[in-house]
């Protein structure tokens, strides 16, 4: 099971605020046995990686490898530097099908993709062609929700998600933020949640996260 934790740009996160949030997703995985990861900006990942050792991805990376790129964010370099995956086409920066397999086809081999996708139809055009090493399923309309979550509303469309998928394994994220969405989620599934304001804007960012791997530890 995996809880990937997406700092976005919240100025929460940045700067020593980040290091100590990080530490809390290091501490919580520690404690019940979750691999636990990180996404972060180019600009705070390897200082965030350097200071805490949590597993640090990027928020995105590009078709770029080495050499002639300038601007872009090279999955090699990031590689080199500690930072052993990224997220790709999140609903704040889609990205054409294309160029996702452009990326995928170039990536160094133990450099982890997980594409975020919107939808099952969209899961059932892509798959076959894609194939990344890991799916983050996010209903933008749950995304951000105070009181509602794609593993409680949603849960039919997951458990589709996942049948289409095949081998890949599925994430699922919007409104993750309690101890029964990690039920849930492990109940239909999932291997893993994905959130981000509902830890980095908590006022005790570490219950929350403490709630949801519990959640996912739980005996089915």
């Amino acid at each position: 099971m995996m809880i990937l934790v997406n700092f976005k740009l919240y100025k929460e996160t940045f700067g020593k605020k980040g290091v100590e949030l990080a530490k809390i997703v290091k501490e919580v995985g520690k404690e019940y046995g979750i691999r636990t990861v990180v996404t972060a900006s180019a600009l705070e990942a390897i200082n965030i990686y350097k200071e805490t050792g949590v597993e640090v991805w990027l928020q995105n990376v590009d078709e770029y490898s080495e050499g002639r790129g300038t601007g872009h964010i090279s999955s090699l370099q990031a590689m080199d530097a500690g930072i052993k995956g990224s997220l790709l086409n999140h609903s704040e920066h889609k990205i054409p099908r294309g160029k996702i397999f452009q990326i995928l086809k170039q990536k160094p081999k133990d450099f982890e993709i997980m594409v975020c996708l919107a939808s099952v139809g969209q899961m059932e055009k892509w798959t076959n062609k894609l194939r990344p090493d890991w799916v983050l399923y996010e209903p933008p309309e749950l995304i951000a929700s105070k009181d509602k979550s794609v593993a409680t509303e949603m849960s039919g469309s997951v458990k589709r998600m996942i049948e289409v998928a095949g081998k890949t394994p599925v994430m699922i994220g919007a409104g993750v933020k309690s101890k029964k969405d990690g039920e849930i989620s492990l109940k239909i599934g999932a291997k893993g949640v994905g959130l981000s304001s509902a830890f980095v804007l908590a006022k005790d960012p570490k219950k929350i996260l403490s709630e949801i791997a519990c959640g996912l530890c739980a005996k089915i």
